[in-house]
């Protein structure tokens, strides 16, 4: 059976994909790789090979998605489909760098940390979802759990530009975000979609940024579609 590993975003774990493990375990055998560790993107990349095996599946969620990009750019051989969501193929614009600076600051004074407050809701869920406790929480204990010393590595990586790298890819690919994505918006999956031969792009029509838990079975679907691929 094929093994899956899924790769969470930024401050976020295995509780991130706990829909889509469920609905895909007869299907394939999910793994998460845990990225809350390395320093670099390449060191991340590396533990997502030592989860993977010889040979597996390879989903990534927003930095997750970059993760899974440069595992691409390192060992390619080694992934047979590809799904990335949420994410993006470029590098930080001057404006989001200063942000996650300014961000790094307020974690390293910050008390007690959560990472996830009422700003964030606005820009993380689409406005149906944003008032969903179900949903909101369960971000919020991911954050807790991981607290600011993760929030802070993470947040140091460079983040490279991987338009050339994605004119590369061979296998079958899935692209997929929401449709009111402010942080990774649908025009940049189509753009990343564009470049990538082998891509097909999903659009889930009640999200944001949190596919994978405002439309758990979209995203189920879709993953299910690719491994078939």
């Amino acid at each position: 059976m094929t093994r899956l590993v899924l790769v969470p975003g930024l401050l976020n774990d295995a509780d991130l994909w706990r829909d889509q493990i469920a609905a895909l375990a007869g299907l394939c055998t999910p793994v998460v790789a845990d990225i809350t560790r390395g320093e670099t993107l390449g060191a991340l990349a590396e533990a997502v090979l030592d989860a993977g095996g010889a040979r597996f599946a390879l989903a990534g969620f927003s930095l997750g998605g970059i993760v899974a990009q440069t595992v691409m750019r390192i060992a390619p051989e080694r992934v047979s489909h590809l799904a990335l969501l949420d994410t993006t193929m470029l590098p930080d614009s001057p404006g989001r760098a200063e942000e996650r600076s300014n961000l790094i600051a307020l974690a390293h004074n910050a008390g007690r940390f959560h990472g996830f407050g009422e700003k964030l809701i606005a820009r993380y869920f689409a406005p149906e979802h944003r008032t969903d406790a179900t949903m909101t929480d369960r971000v919020r204990a991911m954050t807790t759990r991981l607290g600011p010393e993760v929030f802070i590595r993470q947040s140091r990586l460079h983040r490279p530009d991987n338009r050339e790298m994605l004119k590369t890819v061979t296998v079958p690919t899935l692209v997929l975000c929401g449709a009111h994505d402010l942080l990774t918006p649908p025009q940049l999956h189509r753009e990343m979609a564009a470049l990538i031969p082998t891509a097909r792009l999903v659009i889930a029509n009640h999200a944001a940024h949190m596919t994978p838990i405002e439309a758990p079975e979209v995203v189920s679907g879709a993953l299910a579609r690719l491994l078939g691929r």
